[in-house]
């Protein structure tokens, strides 16, 4: 794909780590226009140059900045920026801190000593394993569109999706971990492992079994079982998967979530060719 081609908002949002319903919100609030609308259907789509300027409204979310900030920072200047972005490092500071005391008086009240203040420990950072998480997912998926990669590309591909679903694991809500055994899943079915494809394929059912997780992301863990048994050889089982897909996806509710369902659907045979 050439820098003057148009990527899917569904295509889009995996690359830039933002999810379909951030982009249509931002779109309506001006923050992040497509490049282009179609007039009959309503899809949008984007130019692959918007994607660093996607990722820097990620990156800014996951900073729990605002959207009337992240767009105050967007149209800033370099100085202005850096007041901006100081001004909520002094907040998150003082939140900080004031956390922190909290926990103190809460750790007194629970063991009437502060052992647990005092014991060594490694705190996670939230914000910079969510940073990691979303980094490595983008990674994996730069790597899944290159139809030249190398041998070690490959298994860079393999670990970056297995440390995003850690990643995930340690901060993310349910949703997340399905999307990251998905993703763990396209990943061995591309390089043809069925056998761990068809585990993370279920481990995402699972999850979203589990944690009443519908809409387009329950159809895409039977696209993915579909994906995986097509890879083993069990050309039956695959087919049966892909209807069942295909099936959820008269419940997705955004159209066009639904054509980039069915298209990924389109493609569970294309290895075959590889």
């Amino acid at each position: 794909m050439t820098d003057g081609e148009l990527l899917s908002i569904g295509r889009f949002a995996r690359l830039a780590g933002l999810s379909i319903g951030a982009l249509r919100h931002y779109h309506e609030l001006g923050v992040l226009v497509p490049s282009h609308v179609d007039a009959r259907t309503a899809y949008r789509s984007y130019a692959r140059a918007q994607l660093d300027l996607a990722r820097l409204i990620a990156r800014l979310r996951e900073l729990e900045l605002p959207l009337p900030e992240v767009r105050a920072i967007l149209g800033a200047d370099a100085v202005e920026r850096r007041h901006l972005l100081a001004a909520h490092r002094s907040r998150l500071t003082a939140l900080i801190t004031r956390t922190q005391r909290q926990v103190h008086w809460l750790n007194q009240g629970i063991d009437h000593e502060e052992t647990l203040m005092t014991a060594p420990s490694a705190p996670v950072d939230v914000a910079d394993r969510r940073h990691l998480a979303v980094d490595l997912f983008n990674y994996v998926w730069t790597l899944l569109e290159r139809s030249d990669r190398s041998p070690l590309e490959n298994d860079e591909m393999l670990h970056a999706a297995h440390a995003s679903r850690y990643h995930w694991g340690e901060v993310g809500e349910p949703v997340n971990l399905a999307r990251g055994e998905w993703q763990c899943s396209r990943v061995y079915a591309t390089l043809r492992r069925a056998e761990p494809a068809l585990w993370h394929a279920r481990r995402c059912l699972d999850l979203c079994e589990e944690n009443g997780i519908g809409d387009w992301d329950i159809a895409f863990a039977h696209e993915a079982i579909a994906r995986a048994l097509h890879v083993a050889g069990d050309h039956a089982g695959a087919d049966a998967a892909a209807d069942r897909a295909r099936e959820l996806a008269a419940a997705i509710a955004e159209p066009e979530d639904r054509e980039l369902l069915l298209s990924d659907l389109a493609t569970v045979k294309a290895h075959d060719s590889a």
